[in-house]
């Protein structure tokens, strides 16, 4: 009987424990790895008590429509300017060059941009940043704008995907320092796609 009874309390450790252990959410692999970073707390913008309740981001449902193709016309010459922030800090950034590209029936164009720090970083030598304000900021997605990762095309043709927007880390915690999305930026159009505004549990 005492063998019995151990074998019992050893299988409600290990099911309590998978209960727990909850498996990391997210419809496609973008959005999981942003949830599994989140949760981590090497990694994780969360402040600590948000971290602890976190079960996962709210994302618009993952919809073709907002992968779009853009024509890149390259801006070499522009200059470098500094890029205001959240905070005192600036980021030195050039216009790299301007996308065009077509949503919901319209024509569209956004700069995308080069960082001079990050030019340097090893493994960050072809990163851009494309940062966007759209018509669901304030509503459904994060009032500041939603930035989108890049890398140095080839040609002149770039594959953008809304679906992997997301919020600047100082919309989950005011000490981070963000880059504040240039007003032509604009998007006049619902970007309903990638995360939505934090919410907290």
């Amino acid at each position: 009987m005492r063998i019995n009874f151990f074998i019992i309390i050893i299988l409600v450790s290990f099911f309590s424990c998978a209960q727990k252990k909850r498996p990391i959410q997210g419809e496609t692999d973008f959005q999981k790895q942003m949830n599994a970073d989140f949760k981590d707390a090497s990694k994780s913008p969360l402040k600590t008590s948000d971290r602890k309740t976190f079960e996962g981001l709210d994302f618009f449902k993952t919809d073709s429509t907002y992968v779009v193709t853009a024509q890149l016309e390259r801006t070499p010459d522009t200059d470098w300017f500094q890029m205001k922030t959240t905070t005192d800090r600036v980021s030195e950034e050039r216009v790299f060059g301007v996308l065009t590209f077509e949503l919901h029936g319209k024509t569209h164009q956004l700069n995308i941009y080069q960082g001079k720090e990050m030019m340097h970083e090893p493994g960050f030598e072809n990163y851009l940043f494309l940062p966007f304000l759209d018509e669901t900021n304030g509503f459904e997605t994060y009032g500041g704008g939603r930035y989108i990762d890049a890398e140095t095309p080839n040609g002149d043709i770039m594959i953008i995907d809304f679906n992997k927007a997301y919020n600047p880390y100082c919309a989950y915690n005011e000490k981070y320092s963000c880059p504040i999305v240039p007003r032509e930026n604009y998007l006049k159009t619902r970007i309903e796609a990638g995360v939505k505004n934090f919410k907290k549990h």
